[in-house]
């Protein structure tokens, strides 16, 4: 029986290689004369179905099994790709995840699967097929009368690692084994018996089509020795090698590799044989790759990063407050002491933040699934193409971004893109083109999705905002802020509404859900050739490079990546105007905010006032402060569900001095502002 941390390691195993299934899958089904994609999908169910056997699940194995055995078919030019083998395969693929945790299938999915195997020439019943002949060692061909004998036993503490002898068995019965006999020769007696050992020999007939790197894959994941013998009608007899097939096993030591005994297992004695040559890998060789393969990775579980980040968290607020006291004290030593320490968190934060770090492209496959999904259904042909997928962000972000891209590239397909008749009409291509793109910008990463689809109509956007009262009849607004309006509740120029699309919800949720994790998000659209869709993200939402201000005595903390430059308020700006703020920055007029105002500070300001310049894309907007602090590793801290509805707020921070420091949500603030120089309102009046 294997013990549940054995199990766990197979089903952390299992996810990457659904992964790797499910993207070859889709490559496939795009490509489908491509036959490394073949070999590829069928290495994968391969693997899927002799990890599973291995570690006991044998009704995965011999779900799986079929397709293994179909794709063999494939390989060997029987059965072409086509659309409904690749349904089916996904659906097969579905079907793993509820086979290992031993989910029942009361629907009768899995058995409407394999009869659509039958369709397709892969009858539930029938053996697995065999592709033609190898050419035999020295290059002599084997015949079609030839015969084959097998004898097989497991090595060392093989059944006390999980190997199943009934489901090899099994598997080279669907070979085609038949006259089984298991030899007991060998078996000691009961108080002498080792129970993880397995001292059977069996031996048995295979058909004279079964080639060797058949009889090897059976024995891929099980630690056994082997011996193939060929009889042929004319010369009597020829003895392929015997093999040992080992299988690695994870968190398990010394079981990567292990070698067959030094005296080769008897023929049987009506089979003339030579002498067998025993195949194995010295243990010199295999065992260094074994351990760097280890050492390469390790799998953590994602509460120890969580937990270390928090502890990291901790000790820069500590280093904060430890530098306090050593410029307080101005002591040489402590001084000292404080700067190597600060080193030593700044070393051990980056570490850290680099170790939560998670590619693109761990949400790639979804996506991909879904826009094939999307592609059949509504008949709109798609090439999905996906840029760089190695873009790294933290893992939280990466959490939170599934939804939104979702709604996004839903969105594209269902509204965006145009039918085969539409894009024919117009000379387009009658596959249409989506792409999702990754990229880093600073301290940001940009992450796009643009499509070559009908574009968006600004007319349109404008005279549905207006019918729906989002905005006047007679506001002014730019093409980039009418765009903008299909992020309000309810928005939706939908006609009819669609399993899909047309409530008016969906594309709020998405700005609501980039704008908590400090992002923006920005529409850039030309009719009749396709829409571009830009998320602006943090790297990271745990520790940040903050810059510190100051407002009526308050401390506030902005994120240092969404701040452009800092300038002098101008004397003849000192007072509020009732039509609104505006700086001339080189030529370029700024709307910027008074914080005392929006915030409702008591007191005077301060003869001498700065403007902290933040921008978000193409947007920039000043914040008024009564004075620039510095600069300091802001531990961002989550406010209570009490604070939930303070929208200009999206955090905290614990300075050196043990006070704390509201982190301002500059999203929001650009928001106020971009809507104050629009509409000409007094800024004050906006924040009430």
């Amino acid at each position: 029986m294997v013990d549940d941390e054995l199990a766990g390691v197979f089903r952390e195993e299992l996810r990457d290689l659904l992964d790797s299934l499910e993207r070859g899958l889709l490559d496939l089904k795009a490509a489908p004369q491509d036959m490394g994609l073949v070999n590829q999908v069928f290495r994968d169910l391969h693997t899927v179905k002799g990890s599973g056997a291995m570690f006991g699940f044998v009704e995965l194995a011999a779900f799986i099994h079929r397709f293994e055995t179909l794709f063999d078919k494939v390989r060997a030019g029987e059965v072409p790709v086509s659309a409904e083998l690749i349904r089916l395969a996904l659906a097969a693929r579905d079907e793993i995840p509820g086979l290992v945790d031993g989910v029942a299938d009361p629907e009768g999915r899995r058995d409407a699967i394999l009869s659509g195997l039958a369709a397709l020439g892969c009858p539930v019943a029938e053996a697995a097929p065999v592709a033609a002949a190898v050419a035999a060692v020295g290059g002599v061909a084997p015949q079609a009368a030839a015969s084959l004998t097998l004898e097989f036993r497991l090595l060392g503490e093989a059944l006390g690692l999980g190997a199943r002898p009934e489901v090899v068995l099994g598997e080279l019965r669907a070979l085609g084994a038949g006259a089984i006999v298991a030899d007991l020769a060998d078996v000691p007696p009961l108080d002498l018996l080792e129970p993880d050992a397995c001292h059977i020999v069996w031996r048995m007939v295979l058909p004279g089509s079964v080639t060797e790197a058949q009889v090897e894959d059976v024995f891929l994941f099980t630690d056994a020795e082997w011996k193939l013998t060929r009889d042929w009608p004319e010369s009597g007899g020829f003895d392929f090698e015997l093999g040992a097939a080992g299988t690695e096993l994870p968190a398990v030591e010394d079981a990567a590799v292990v070698a067959p005994v030094a005296t080769p297992v008897a023929a049987p004695a009506a089979t003339p044989a030579v002498a067998p040559v025993l195949q194995a890998v010295p243990a010199a060789e295999a065992v260094p790759a074994a351990v760097a393969a280890a050492a390469a990775t390790i799998r953590v579980p994602a509460e120890r990063l969580d937990a270390l980040m928090d502890a990291v968290g901790e000790l820069v607020i500590v280093e904060a407050r430890l530098t306090e006291l050593a410029r307080q004290s101005r002591d040489p030593a402590l001084m000292t002491t404080a700067e190597q320490i600060t080193r030593l968190a700044a070393g051990l934060r980056d570490a850290t933040m680099t170790m939560r770090m998670v590619p693109m492209r761990s949400l790639v496959g979804r996506f991909r699934r879904l826009i094939s999904g999307l592609s059949d259904s509504l008949g709109k042909p798609v090439a999905f193409n996906v840029l760089g997928e190695d873009t790294e962000l933290d893992k939280t972000v990466i959490e939170k971004l599934a939804d939104p891209l979702v709604h996004v590239l839903r969105n594209a397909i269902d509204h965006g893109m145009e039918t085969q008749d539409e894009r024919a009409a117009k000379g387009k291509s009658g596959t249409g083109i989506i792409e999702l793109s990754a990229q880093h910008a600073g301290a940001e990463v940009l992450i796009r999705v643009r499509d070559d689809g009908r574009g968006m109509d600004p007319a349109r956007i404008r005279a549905k905002a207006v019918s729906q009262g989002i905005i006047a009849p007679e506001a002014v607004l730019t093409e980039a802020q009418t765009f903008a309006l299909v992020f309000e509740p309810g928005f939706s120029t939908a006609t009819e509404v669609t399993e899909l699309s047309g409530r008016g919800v969906g594309m709020d949720v998405v700005r609501r859900t980039i704008e908590g994790l400090r992002g923006s998000i920005e529409i850039d659209s030309k009719l009749g050739s396709g829409t571009s869709v830009t998320l602006r993200l943090p790297l990271t939402l745990a520790i940040i490079e903050g810059l510190l201000i100051e407002v009526a005595g308050e401390k506030y903390t902005l994120p240092m990546a969404m701040v452009q430059e800092i300038v002098a308020l101008p004397k003849d700006r000192a007072e509020p105007k009732r039509s609104g703020d505006f700086l001339d920055i080189r030529g370029k007029f700024v709307p910027f905010l008074r914080l005392r105002s929006l915030f409702d500070c008591a007191g005077s300001a301060p003869g001498e006032q700065n403007v902290v310049i933040v921008s978000s894309g193409e947007t920039r907007v000043g914040i008024v402060v009564d004075r620039i602090v510095g600069t300091n590793q802001t531990v961002i801290k989550q406010m209570s569900k009490l604070h939930a509805g303070v929208r200009a707020v999206s955090g905290a921070t614990i300075l050196g001095d043990g006070s704390v420091a509201l982190i301002l949500d500059v999203g929001h603030l650009i928001g106020l502002g971009r809507g104050a120089a629009t509409q000409g309102m007094a800024f004050a009046e906006v924040a009430a």
